[in-house]
């Protein structure tokens, strides 16, 4: 899934990446709006990632 599909599907994919990543509250994910840059900093945030686990995790998630 490339960038485009990912922002486009984000209102169907927000439950699934909630279930993925718990500690991101609904907030977050309004913030998020499938922003795949967002998202890996609030993976970093949340979980206390570097910025490259959080791009191997949103990667993993994609594909």
């Amino acid at each position: 899934m490339n960038k485009d599909m990912f922002e486009g599907k984000w209102e169907q994919l927000k439950g699934t990446v909630q279930k993925q990543w718990g500690k991101l509250t609904d907030d977050d994910l309004d913030v998020i709006k499938g922003d795949v840059k967002i998202l890996a900093g609030k993976l970093q945030e949340k979980y206390g990632m570097t910025k490259a686990e959080a791009e191997n995790a949103i990667k993993d998630f994609k594909d």
